[in-house]
């Protein structure tokens, strides 16, 4: 199988560095995908990115993974709180899965700080900025390599 991660944010990510910089950062999404594919580089893997204002869309590619992705980093946005269906995508291809969290959701509203991901995940990054995308990688990289 192709050694590639499949990147996949959630609404209103597409808005990185003009939405609430005072939490998520300057950093555009554009910035943040192609970080993420330098560092998959190092490790030897590929990245395919997706982002989507859409659940069912997040969901299809979710599903496509199974095909030519050994791994997925999600941000679901605020997918996170809401979404089974999600979560059930993200089960049902049995790839490893790291959930990342620009913000510490846990020092914000009550809302946040349920996930319907984490329960599927491989590791959960949260508070770290968009250096957690990277920290995702990382991860998964050793989780790939046994």
């Amino acid at each position: 199988m192709t050694r590639r991660i499949l990147l996949v944010n959630g609404p209103n990510l597409n808005l990185l560095g003009t939405r609430e910089p005072e939490i998520y950062g300057e950093e555009t999404l554009t910035d943040v995908e192609a970080h993420v594919g330098r560092v998959a580089g190092d490790f030897g893997l590929e990245v395919r990115a997706v982002q989507s204002n859409h659940e069912g869309v997040l969901i299809d590619a979710i599903h496509e993974a199974r095909e030519d992705c050994s791994a997925i980093i999600i941000n679901p946005g605020a997918f996170t709180h809401t979404s089974i269906a999600l979560r059930d995508a993200l089960s049902g291809v049995a790839l490893p899965v790291a959930e990342v969290h620009i913000s510490n959701v846990h020092a914000r509203e009550d809302f946040r700080r349920h996930s319907y991901i984490s329960g599927v995940a491989d590791c959960v990054i949260v508070g770290c900025g968009v250096q957690g995308y990277e920290l995702a990688v990382r991860r998964l990289a050793a989780v790939l390599a046994g």
